[in-house]
């Protein structure tokens, strides 16, 4: 199915992903300082795409990005975008890139960590690869520091209110997101999307919080996996609302199809 003609009328300024697809689709890029969660399964390429959002940032366009990951190394992310072309090393020496790993297991105050990366290199762009692990490291931290005090509580109180565990997580969250926010940054946060779940993310909060939200699927056709996205919400700009094929081409990475749609197959 064809895709109608978007007509935008541009109220602030773009942020071009540099996948031309994918900007098409966003009506020429996303809203600068716009926080955007990428939802989706292992391997639809979301950290494919936060990646070459970096590099397309630093090398096409001349802006200082920050890939923070809290899953791969940063050995792990060279040998990624080497495999696709991307001279990472190359942009670092530059300055233009900064690649940073947060080990969970060993890492306690992420938010103090991630602020101080920020305002110590200063970006344009971010990507957070992946929100899904920050936050389950962040909770269990923050559960573990509260264990002595809620036992105490509960046994001191006839009526107790526990905090829960979606509290703390949208607590943490929305801090998270109110520093980026106040950076003015462009920023793409991945989260795992879990099958069978009306959530559009792990954690069932950071898509109200996030200025935007870009599904990423697998879908079976004809016995095959097909990749397709969908731009669920983008705050201060229209946007296509169709669901849009897509592949990772070796030397290229993301490319997205606005030409077709695949609704039919998502109904």
């Amino acid at each position: 199915m064809k895709n109608a003609i978007l007509v935008v009328i541009r109220l602030t300024s773009l942020v071009k992903t540099g996948i031309d697809g994918l900007d098409k689709a966003l009506g020429g890029g996303i809203p600068e300082g716009n926080i955007v969660l990428l939802s989706g399964g292992a391997g639809t390429g979301k950290s494919t795409l936060c990646l070459q959002h970096i590099i397309n940032g630093a090398a096409k366009y001349g802006e200082k990005s920050l890939y923070i990951s809290t899953e791969q190394t940063r050995e792990e992310l060279l040998r990624h975008g080497n495999s696709f072309g991307w001279e990472i090393e190359k942009l670092e020496k530059l300055g233009k890139i900064k690649i940073v790993y947060f080990d969970i297991t060993a890492h306690k105050d992420f938010i103090k960590s991630i602020d101080e990366v920020v305002r110590e290199f200063k970006p344009k762009r971010i990507a957070i690869d992946s929100l899904t692990t920050l936050t389950d490291a962040l909770l269990i931290s923050d559960i573990s520091e509260q264990t002595a005090f809620s036992l105490a509580q509960i046994a001191e109180t006839v009526t107790p209110i526990p905090r829960t565990e979606q509290v703390i997580a949208k607590t943490i969250l929305y801090q998270l997101m109110k520093n980026l926010k106040e950076y003015g940054v462009t920023t793409l946060l991945t989260s795992e999307l879990y099958e069978d779940t009306n959530r559009l993310s792990a954690d069932g909060v950071s898509e109200f919080i996030a200025d935007g939200v870009i599904l990423m699927f697998f879908v079976g056709i004809a016995g095959t996996d097909s990749r397709t996205l969908r731009i669920r919400k983008m705050r201060y700009c229209e946007h296509l609302k169709s669901y849009l094929p897509y592949e990772i081409k070796k030397g290229e990475g993301i490319v997205v199809n606005t030409e077709e749609s695949m609704d039919v197959l998502m109904k």
